[in-house]
């Protein structure tokens, strides 16, 4: 058989055919065109480039869902962070609204004592409201002048009480009482503390004196005003913490 291939001979084959035969992968020999390579690639479908595809398909699949899922996480973790800033809003507008009370009834004192006291009253609206320095030892108004020092602890515990009760504070209108009877009571316990006769035991300065009615101060008038605020919004049912309670 041998010597008869030998006598007929055999067709002639392009190398770079006879270099694909003879290679069992297919592949094209080094310098023969890639058009025989190529063509024999998509049978598999699996080639590098289809396996980087593929990859990059799975990693695209894989990641959607957990960017789809990242805003639902990030926004459960705002609206839990949004409700601190909000309550740190409503805590400044208190200690907003108590410090603007505080310094308007320390500033009004100031001048009563310097420039009324001792002197003639001041008609502001005829007989109807006038100006009168008077040093009250009781509450509010003139009322209870046997009890300063009971009195001078109710507002200490009063003002500990706001205190505590603003770490749950998200209500605005809240905020604005609370800040008026904290300023107004800080107010009154200051000259409880520092004006004479002692420690505790100091006469507060009043000095509005409408006809008919007792002689207050600014102090005085806050703590009404938020008093009256904190009964309007409990009767609405709104609690600080911004919940509302309808019958």
């Amino acid at each position: 058989m041998a010597e008869a291939e030998r006598i007929i001979g055999t067709p002639d084959i392009p190398d770079g055919s006879r270099a694909a035969q003879e290679r069992p992968d297919g592949a094209a020999a080094p310098g023969e065109p890639s058009g025989a390579g190529t063509a024999r690639t998509p049978v598999g479908g699996t080639g590098a480039a289809g396996t980087e595809g593929a990859d990059g398909a799975a990693g695209s699949e894989a990641a959607r869902p957990a960017e789809q899922a990242a805003p639902a996480h990030e926004g459960g973790t705002d609206g839990g962070a949004a409700g601190r800033p909000r309550g740190r809003r409503r805590i400044a507008v208190l200690f907003a609204v108590a410090a603007f009370a505080y310094a308007l009834d320390l500033i009004s004192k100031m001048i009563v004592v310097a420039k009324l006291e001792h002197h003639e009253p001041i008609e502001i609206v005829g007989d109807w409201l006038r100006f009168e320095a008077i040093r009250n030892a009781g509450a509010a108004f003139g009322f209870g002048e046997a009890f300063t020092v009971i009195f001078t602890v109710i507002a200490a515990v009063v003002i500990v009480v706001i205190a505590r009760l603003a770490r749950k504070l998200y209500s605005l209108p809240w905020a604005i009482a609370l800040g008026l009877l904290l300023g107004g009571a800080l107010g009154n316990l200051t000259d409880r503390i520092f004006r004479s006769p002692g420690v505790f035991q100091g006469a507060v300065v009043d000095f509005i004196a409408p006809k008919h009615f007792a002689v207050f101060n600014l102090a005085d008038s806050a703590i009404v005003c938020g008093g009256i605020l904190i009964v309007l919004l409990s009767f609405r049912g709104l609690d600080p913490d911004g919940t509302v309670h309808k019958d």
